[in-house]
């Protein structure tokens, strides 16, 4: 089992950039792909991003794709999300999540964090 604690949210302006972190702790985090989900108020969770245990494949949710990038330190069993041009449609809660398996589905993830916070005004 592993798990998941997110970090670096926080209120910025449109245009402005975050980095999200997910410390993992547990099992041998090289083992597990890992994924980026968010979730708006009243609205449904969304895939983000994903990342396989290497680190060599990556996929992005069109909506994000060119602002926001997954990368992944095994070594320091850590997944970052960089966000950059962030817009007001990019508020949400961010959870980091982990399967042996790399997918773009929520379901496919058995562990997750508890999220955290990125709010973007206009």
């Amino acid at each position: 089992q592993v798990q998941l604690v997110e970090s670096g949210g926080g209120l910025v302006q449109a245009g402005d950039s975050l980095r999200l972190s997910c410390a993992a702790s547990g099992r041998t985090f090289s083992r597990y792909a890992m994924g980026w989900f968010r979730q708006a108020p009243g609205k449904e969770r969304e895939f983000v991003s994903a990342i396989s245990r290497t680190g060599l494949s990556t996929y992005y949710a069109d909506s994000v794709k060119g602002r926001l990038t997954i990368s992944r330190d095994n070594a320091k069993n850590t997944v970052y999300l960089q966000m950059n041009s962030l817009k007001p449609e990019d508020t949400a809660v961010y959870y980091c999540a982990a399967d042996l398996r790399y997918s773009s589905q929520s379901s496919e993830y058995d562990y997750w964090g508890q999220g955290t916070q990125v709010t973007v005004s206009s």
